[in-house]
């Protein structure tokens, strides 16, 4: 305990004597008291005077003392009725970073493991910087997000802390201040929207939209109030009106009327891209119950009273936001002309829609109940955890958490009735991955409605989707071009790179193998230690890796080949003239030139690459020239008598310039069972067009077959292949 008292050593103690306390901490002690016990009101105090003592002489940039910081941050987490372990953490949380002589071992003998892990784990979060989206930044937001994962707490203080910092921004100078409002509106506020948090949330992105455009602030405020001031004697008499009939049909309810902020409008004006006098309803109402049957009553009344407007009504409750929000929504057509908001709701989801995670918190663990927000807090996070697990790079990572942080959801439901909350767009593959990894790995088809569709298929709310599986069923890279959800994502990434890495494997071995039977060697006649002693010279940990680098290019098949053979002994026979030869099941590996796109039947040269292995052009490729002048990145492929997959070449057709002729073209390209990637015109006049068309065959005879019927249109007047 020899740390715990050298961090109270010099401390004048908690209570009348000390003369910073009724200053900083009178008003905190109050709020604690109103549902802390006095043990942990002490245990509180005991925390300020180990922090008070420890930011002794230092200033924030407004010229107060220091500790009037983490005070504010502990009575922002106060104000949510957190435990004293946050509010202990909360009033350390910069003492580690900023204080000498303050160690996590000292906190941890002093105050405990808790607090302890609370302050690092915060400490580790103040080192994380948003200006951009490099790599070093995404590396930081994993850090965040997986120290979020273990202990929500450390989220919430940081949260707090950036509400304080916010609150006070003045003091930062210009650039600083729109740096810090930035990545507060792009990270900190959607992480607190995604956690529930709605109150906090839209405090922070109020500040920040003051401190980013304070022109527009100013002029949409002035507008509200305005429109505020002429409404607010007809608002008064339709809240009074509500509040009588409600009570009237025997239901106990407050009616609290509210006005949307600056920003909400705003971000109404942009997205619904309208002025500020066509966006009519910045006012709306609250109604708050004691039970969840009294909502839909209170809707009936509301309804009853005056008319609701179509498409505008949530239900909420029965189908939660993905944050744990609940609450009924109505837009209802005042007397006034305007459109009003209300939203009803019992006194539980109220708390729960304000402060989200934090609503009636008592610190949870696996085996403790949690609140509907909680439990789904916790199971994003566990998504993020096995997001993160398969992500092959933190920008990867940061990029699919970036669509979870900004939900525009749509709900769906399982053939068992189960709801799934997916973002806008969502695919049927997207329903799939959220219904299991590997329902989604296996997927071929969906059911929406009954009704069979393909997997790109868009799904809107209410649908109720079945996925169609089959064994053989394996992901597509070309499902990546129309998911939306990070797990999808992740989930289909991950399988594409392991797919990768098996093909590099097999690739590398032939080319290897190859290169070894150039100089009379061989791969297995190499004694295993002889190849262990290889590979630890050239930092290679499995033999895998080291074929996976010659089949991506970043090391020369015939150079290891001679240091291979070299090293046992022996000496390389005359090179032989042997070819790798492709079957086209290398994609994943191998290039296909877009300068020359070669197809099965051309005659082909390989290309080493690093970063994308083995490239391959028509030996009449003008860029084979340059190539030569690498000879040991040189590599002789040839085609397999079998080659499976459709291969992109490019055609160049000369057409009459008249109505229809580009379907004519078309029509011809798919009764010869070839698909088209792309159409562009490159000349056009009054007689004629040139146009280029990039399509897909299996082999030079397919490719001819294709020719032949776009020459028998009587539009064509001339075909010709594009290579090089």
């Amino acid at each position: 305990m020899n740390a715990a008292h050298s961090l109270l050593a010099d401390t004048a103690p908690c209570g009348a004597g000390s003369e910073l306390l009724p200053h900083y901490m009178l008003d905190l002690r109050q709020m604690l008291e109103s549902y802390l016990t006095a043990d942990q009101v002490r245990a509180v105090e005991r925390s300020f005077a180990v922090g008070e003592r420890a930011h002794r002489g230092q200033m924030r940039k407004s010229g107060e003392p220091y500790i009037t910081h983490p005070v504010a941050v502990a009575r922002i987490l106060a104000e949510m009725h957190l435990d004293a372990e946050t509010l202990q953490a909360g009033i350390l949380h910069d003492t580690i970073e900023d204080c000498p002589g303050i160690t996590k071992e000292s906190l941890r003998a002093e105050f405990g493991d808790n607090v302890a892990d609370l302050v690092d784990g915060v400490t580790k979060l103040d080192k994380v910087q948003f200006a951009t989206r490099e790599a070093a930044t995404a590396e930081s937001f994993r850090k965040m997000l997986l120290a979020m994962a273990r202990d929500l707490r450390v989220m919430l203080i940081k949260l707090a802390d950036r509400l304080h910092n916010m609150r006070t921004l003045e003091a930062q100078s210009g650039p600083s201040q729109r740096r810090i409002a930035r990545e507060t509106l792009e990270v900190y506020a959607p992480i607190a929207q995604r956690l529930g948090m709605n109150k906090l949330k839209s405090e922070l992105q109020e500040l920040s939209f003051k401190a980013l455009y304070p022109h527009r602030h100013s002029v949409i405020g002035a507008r509200i109030k305005a429109m505020i001031g002429n409404r607010r004697e007809i608002m008064s008499k339709i809240e009074a009106a509500l509040s009588a009939r409600l009570k009237e049909d025997g239901l106990h309810a407050r009616v609290v009327g509210r006005v949307k902020s600056p920003y909400s409008i705003y971000r109404k004006m942009l997205g619904d891209h309208k002025t500020f006098a066509e966006v009519m309803d910045v006012y709306g109402l609250r109604i708050i119950v004691s039970k969840v049957s009294q909502c839909y009553q209170a809707l009936g009344t509301a309804h009853a009273m005056y008319k609701p407007l179509d498409n505008r009504f949530k239900d909420y409750i029965a189908i939660p936001k993905a944050n744990g929000y609940q609450s009924l929504h109505t837009v209802l057509f005042g007397p006034s002309g305007a459109p009003i908001e209300v939203q009803i709701r019992t006194d539980d989801m109220d708390v729960v829609a304000e402060r989200g995670v934090a609503a009636h918190w008592i610190y949870k663990t696996e085996s403790t109940p949690a609140n509907n927000a909680q439990m789904r807090a916790r199971e994003w996070l566990q998504g993020l955890l096995d997001s993160q697990r398969q992500a092959g790079s933190s920008i990867e990572f940061l990029e699919a958490v970036k669509v979870d942080l900004f939900p525009d959801e749509v709900y769906l439901f399982t053939p068992k009735g189960r709801i799934l909350a997916l973002p806008r767009n969502a695919s049927a593959i997207d329903f799939a991955y959220a219904v299991h990894t590997n329902v989604g790995d296996h997927a071929v088809a969906a059911r929406v409605d009954r009704q069979l569709k393909p997997l790109r298929t868009r799904l809107v709310s209410g649908q109720t989707v079945e996925i169609v599986t089959a064994p053989s069923a394996s992901p597509q890279p070309q499902w990546l071009e129309f998911v939306v959800s990070s797990k999808a994502r992740t989930a289909i990434r991950h399988y594409l790179k392991q797919l990768q890495h098996e093909d590099a494997i097999s690739l590398g071995h032939r080319m290897l193998s190859r290169a070894l039977a150039d100089i009379g060697g061989a791969l297995d006649a190499i004694p295993e230690e002889q190849l262990h002693r290889f590979l630890e010279e050239n930092r290679l940990r499995r033999l895998e890796e080291l074929l996976s680098d010659i089949a991506l290019g970043a090391r020369m098949p015939a150079l290891v080949a001679r240091q291979l053979w070299a090293s046992e002994g022996q000496s390389a026979a005359a090179p032989r003239d042997t070819v790798v030869r492709i079957s086209g099941a290398e994609r994943g590996v191998m290039t296909f030139a877009h300068c020359c796109h070669p197809i099965p039947g051309d005659p082909i040269v390989g290309f080493l690459s690093a970063g994308k292995g083995l490239v391959v052009h028509q030996t009449t490729c003008p860029n084979v020239v340059e190539m030569r002048k690498q000879p040991d990145r040189i590599v002789r492929v040839d085609w397999e008598p079998e080659v499976q997959g459709d291969f992109r070449t490019q055609l160049k057709i000369e057409v009459a310039n008249r109505p229809g002729v580009l379907a004519t073209v078309a029509a011809a390209i798919a009764d010869a069972n070839s698909n088209i990637e792309n159409v562009e015109y490159l000349e056009r006049d009054s007689l004629s067009a040139s146009l280029l068309f990039t399509i897909e065959v299996r082999h030079r005879e397919h490719l001819n077959d294709v020719m032949r019927r776009i020459r028998r249109s009587d539009v064509v007047q001339t075909v010709q292949r594009q290579s090089g």
